[in-house]
Parts: structure tokens; C-alpha cells; sequence
């Protein structure tokens, strides 16, 4: 009777009857502004920035708590006499070896540093009977005969290189002559930095010269990045020869760096094989190249002016 009520009806029916949407309205995520996240930042380093009291020089009292202060450094003279009466102390085996640790710096300018590196060299006083085993690479008669006289432990020519592979043989060095070098390359990853080189004294003529510095030199090598730690002498050995062999191994950790760059050694510490490290003053062992810097600048400026 009143089709346009039905309709406003049916219009109504449908209104109410609308599903609500599947997910609610929520609130846009307001971004942080970059100076709100600075400020966090700073605030959480101030809070765990911790302030430490400056360590004191020397204690007073025989007994302290180390952490208080800084470790102490002995002269030379004064620390392998502190080694000598521990061993004294503790009744330890009185020929036990000497050690030393000595800390690097490796850098130079800007990203660049020193590459670890290994060398040999001859101490003044030998302090153990025992020779490394040294492996020479010839061909030649003659030189083999002259090799096998100077204490080669190993003498041959190509046919070496299958039992060293196989690990049949092994040596402390290996030393070759110039000829038989280009037939050695397939040793050249098994050998490493054992491989013969001009660089380390171990390819030439002179068979007996390098039998005679491979047979008795001492070899140390960089580890951890910026660390040597090598054995030097006998605890029974006079003072005065392990403080020479001391400086003779320091002295050629200093040739791998230039002077220029300041100091290569930043921290030595000796002890034996059954006491504590003993931090030692460099003052004496480092070899003094600042004076003749200033006299090569001195020497420059003179003949500047003339």
C-alpha cells in the first residue's frame, strides 16, 4: 500500500546491517627525528662511561693491592738477578732457559704496518749443544761433498723434492744454490717461508757460510700480530751474556722497522721457565739512532747554508 515506506525500510535493514571492517583504525607510527636518537645515544655513553682512579706509582707498604698501581720495570741488570735469586728460592732447575716477550708496534703512516715477519741471527753466546738440521739442494758433486764436510744433515738434488712432499723429510732450514732453483718450485708452498731466498740468507755459493749460520742461528718469528716471544739464554749463564744476547736479538727486531716511525718496541718482558714476567726498562737496550738523525739534519743545514 505505501511502497515508499517499504523502501526506506529496506534502505535502513541494510544500513544496520554492515559488517565492521576487518581491522580496526590504528594510529600512524610517528618516525623519530635523527636529533631525538643523538640525544638517546649520548645520554646511554655518559651513563656508561666508568671514571678509574689514576694508578699509583710506587707502594709504600712490602704488601698492596697490585690493581692500585702501575706494574714496576727493573733495569736489565737488576731483573736477571731477581730471575737468578728465584730460582735460588724456589730450588728450580738452575739451567733453565731464559725467555723473552717483546710487544710490538707494527704501525706505520696512515692504515699502513709492518708485515709479521720471521729472522735468524747469531747470538754471541750459544747457550744449548744442539745445531738445527739443515737440508742443502745441489747437483753438483763437489758442492754436495763441500755441504756433507760443513754438517749438511740432508744433501740431494730433484730427488729430495718427492720426500719432502710426502713429509719423509723435514729440516729446521733448507738452503740451495742458485742453479738448482728453478727446479724446486713445486716446494715453494709446502716450504713456505722456509723456501730458499736471498732475502734470508739461504740461496747462494757459499755452502759453508750458510751451513755455519744456519746450523747455529736462533730463529724467532712475530705472532698474534704484534708478539715474539723466543728463548735467549741459560739461567746459569753469566749475567753479562744474557744481557748481550738479549741485545743482540733486540737490536735486530729493530732493522725490520724504520727509526723514523719512532720507536718498534713498545714493551719487553723477560722471565724464566718457572718464574713471573719481569717488565723491563728500554732505556740502554734499544739501539740509539735519534742522535744520528740529529747530526745527518745538522750535517744538512750546513751545507743548506753554504
Amino acid at each position: 500500500v505505501f511502497p515508499r515506506l517499504d523502501q526506506r525500510f529496506a534502505a535502513a535493514s541494510a544500513l544496520v546491517n554492515v559488517a565492521p571492517p576487518a581491522r580496526p583504525y590504528a594510529a600512524a607510527a610517528k618516525t623519530a627525528k635523527r636529533g631525538s636518537q643523538k640525544t638517546k645515544q649520548e645520554e646511554t655513553k655518559k651513563k656508561q662511561v666508568t671514571r678509574r682512579r689514576p694508578l699509583m706509582s710506587k707502594p709504600v707498604d712490602d704488601v698492596y693491592l697490585t690493581w692500585y698501581y702501575e706494574r714496576p720495570s727493573y733495569d736489565v741488570e737488576e731483573a736477571v738477578g731477581m730471575l737468578k735469586k728465584f730460582q735460588e728460592l724456589d730450588f728450580t732447575y738452575p739451567k733453565q732457559y731464559v725467555y723473552i716477550n717483546v710487544f710490538l708496534d707494527m704501525a706505520l703512516q696512515k692504515k699502513k704496518k709492518v708485515d709479521p715477519f720471521a729472522s735468524t741471527v747469531v747470538l754471541p753466546y750459544r747457550f744449548t749443544d744442539e745445531t738445527n738440521k739443515v737440508l742443502v739442494f745441489t747437483e753438483n758433486e763437489q758442492e754436495a761433498e763441500i755441504a756433507r764436510e760443513n754438517g749438511a744433515a740432508v744433501v740431494g738434488g730433484l730427488e729430495l723434492i718427492k720426500w719432502i712432499l710426502e713429509d719423509e723429510i723435514q729440516a729446521d732450514f733448507y738452503v740451495a744454490v742458485p742453479a738448482i732453483m728453478p727446479k724446486l718450485i713445486p716446494l715453494r708452498n709446502k716450504l713456505r717461508r722456509k723456501y730458499p731466498s736471498t732475502k734470508r740468507n739461504s740461496l747462494g755459493h757459499d755452502i759453508p757460510k750458510m751451513l755455519q749460520l744456519f746450523r747455529e742461528c736462533l730463529e724467532y718469528m712475530v705472532q698474534d700480530e704484534r708478539v715474539i716471544k723466543t728463548r735467549i739464554a741459560r739461567l746459569d749463564m753469566p749475567t753479562e751474556q744474557i744481557i748481550a744476547n738479549l741485545k743482540t736479538v733486540i737490536h735486530d727486531i729493530c732493522t725490520f722497522k724504520p727509526s723514523t716511525y719512532g720507536p718498534f718496541v713498545q714493551k719487553l718482558v723477560i722471565r724464566s721457565s718457572t718464574s713471573e714476567g719481569l717488565l723491563l726498562n728500554l732505556d740502554g737496550l734499544l739501539p740509539q739512532v735519534e742522535k744520528v738523525e740529529e747530526e745527518k739534519n745538522e750535517d744538512n743545514e750546513e751545507n743548506d747554508q753554504e
